[in-house]
């Protein structure tokens, strides 16, 4: 095994994801407009974009982090028959799910059950479609929805927090499948959808803009929401939930139903762009 997934292993995930919590929501000036300037000097953050583009204006890091966009900066594509991005970043796999295996990398899959952390719900995308896609800190970390949908249950699954970079996809086993996790389950008029939040290392927080926070706390066991008859309802290309810090979305899809685009992997996306479209 490699050093650096040696190290992966033994890391002490959830006691660092705590400490960048805490420095991500402190408001100390120096210390936050110090970590502000750093990642956007690393990553090369392009604040023009930002509904605040002045980066000493945000109260915090996570602030920061979790910024709005410009109206206008990202619109859904003008086809309303074609599913949209969720996020922006870049498209760690995309394609077929084969007998409920999702294709990870280099040889390596994990099932659609493991996943999301139940057999009847992965039913229905046993032969389906997914997207996989990878946020790294320079991209914006609002999820959109893909498609319009009432939410019918979220499932928080505990797990470990792995980083979610391209090297650790490549070396550790179904590493979406035991990094923590909160799975939402829309229903759509084309059927169901999944979209999966996926924590990682350092990832110091999941909310949804139903639920508020939702990660942390960190699950000891399996934390089940139902949300029928409740009418949460929310449109193709609406907000749904946000990454306090950068990991990766999975969207889970029927087979019958809809097809995606054929892209590359490492392929960048941007929220709104097209994924595939929605079979009439």
């Amino acid at each position: 095994m490699k050093p650096s997934i040696a190290i992966q292993y033994a890391l002490p995930h959830r006691l660092l994801s705590r400490l960048a919590l805490w420095a991500a929501r402190s408001e100390n000036q120096a210390f936050k407009n110090w970590l502000i300037a750093l990642v956007i000097r690393k990553f090369g953050v392009d604040m023009n974009e930002a509904a605040e583009p002045d980066p000493t204006r945000y109260a915090s890091f996570n602030a920061f982090f979790t910024r709005a966009l410009k109206d206008g900066v990202r619109r859904p594509d003008p086809d309303p028959l074609r599913l949209l991005m969720p996020a922006d970043g870049k498209i760690s796999q995309i394609g077929r799910i084969e007998d409920g295996r999702i294709f990870q990398a280099k040889g390596q899959h994990f099932t659609a059950a493991e996943l999301l952390g139940d057999e009847a719900m992965a039913a229905p995308f046993a032969q389906g479609w997914f997207a996989n896609l990878y946020l790294s800190p320079r991209d914006y970390h609002r999820v959109h929805m893909p498609w319009g949908g009432e939410l019918v249950e979220t499932l928080h699954v505990p797990g470990r927090l792995f980083s979610v970079a391209p090297w650790a996809v490549r070396e550790i086993p179904q590493l979406f499948a035991r990094n923590e996790r909160l799975v939402c389950h829309f229903d759509t008029d084309f059927g169901p959808m999944c979209v999966v939040m996926v924590g990682a290392l350092l990832v110091s927080g999941v909310e949804t803009v139903w639920n508020g926070v939702n990660i942390p706390r960190y699950a000891s066991r399996p934390q089940r929401q139902d949300f029928r008859g409740r009418g949460i309802t929310l449109a193709r290309f609406a907000e749904m939930a946000r990454f306090n810090y950068g990991s990766t979305v999975i969207v889970l899809l029927p087979q019958a139903a809809v097809e995606l685009d054929r892209l590359p992997t490492e392929t960048p996306t941007r929220v709104g762009a097209s994924m595939g479209r929605v079979l009439r």
